[in-house]
């Protein structure tokens, strides 16, 4: 079985299945347990690292930049912006001290965390001068609907967007009503953030639900293995589940071989079907 990987509108592949790193680098006493987490995904395939300048006011770059150290090579560094940083020589700034606390001089893909009250065409024009200068390979968004993603395309530049980061998983399936599709149709990969339903407005028990507990006991894994497979199903989602513990790392790793049957995949959607209308872009 070959693990699965999602391609970016440049041609760049990456595994279906990183890792986040939300609540990380927030206690010292949890940052060794961190980095060794990170560490033991690299090893077992997870080479996208996902984080953010607001992750524990910059705790979780910090815990990445250790725990990459040494194999920049074999890692995919996702990380991403204030919206109020996300122009001009702030944005320049804010790259910089990113890059500091990551231990790096670039980043391979950098995105907007969510919209704020900064101009797209001005993020636009920061993320190509970084670009410029090598501190950024690409860029992307994060957080951003379909009406966000549609103003996006209209800016000189905007095409260039590689990504949009969303809240995506099983009880959490706005995106699928028009978000989604708009990606697809114009090769836009997403990334999918609390793919294991820790967070969000619509969040339901996903992991303990009878149709997760029994098509993971006739598999012969975890709830979360199913989870996540359900999240990477169609070939365009990057899941980047956050974990700790080295079982749920080698799990999440694991579940990047699943393929779930159709009859499976019907299953789980009759048990959180997909809204038939329109719903404000879940987010945390």
């Amino acid at each position: 079985m070959k693990a699965k990987t999602v391609q970016f509108p440049d041609g760049k592949t990456v595994p279906a299945i990183g890792q986040g790193t939300w609540y990380m680098g927030e206690r010292n006493s949890d940052i060794r347990a961190e980095v060794n987490a990170l560490r033991q995904g690299l090893d077992a395939g997870m080479t996208l690292i996902d984080t953010a300048e607001m992750y524990a006011d910059g705790g979780a770059e910090r815990v990445v930049g250790e725990a990459i150290a040494g194999r920049r090579d074999d890692v995919f560094l996702v990380s991403k912006v204030y919206p109020h940083n996300a122009g001009g020589a702030k944005a320049i700034t804010a790259c910089e001290q990113s890059l500091k606390r990551l231990q790096t001089d670039y980043i391979d893909l950098y995105l907007l965390h969510w919209r704020g009250s900064i101009p797209l065409h001005d993020t636009v024009a920061a993320m190509e001068k970084l670009q410029q200068s090598g501190k950024i390979r690409r860029w992307g968004v994060s957080n951003l609907d379909t009406d966000d993603m549609q103003a996006l395309w209209k800016i000189p530049g905007g095409e260039q967007c590689m990504t949009n980061q969303v809240l995506y998983h099983a009880a959490a399936r706005g995106i699928e009503f028009d978000l989604l599709p708009w990606c697809e149709e114009h090769g836009v990969p997403v990334m999918a953030y609390c793919p294991l339903a820790q967070a969000g407005k619509l969040r339901h028990d996903v992991l303990t639900s009878p149709v997760m507990q029994n098509i993971a006991k006739e598999r012969g894994v975890s709830s979360s293995q199913i989870a996540l497979a359900w999240v990477i199903r169609s070939g365009n989602v990057i899941a980047i589940p956050k974990a700790v513990q080295p079982q749920h790392v080698k799990q999440n790793a694991a579940a990047m071989m699943l393929s779930l049957s159709a009859d499976e995949i019907a299953q789980i959607n009759a048990a959180f079907p997909a809204p038939k209308h329109k719903t404000p872009l879940d987010m945390v």
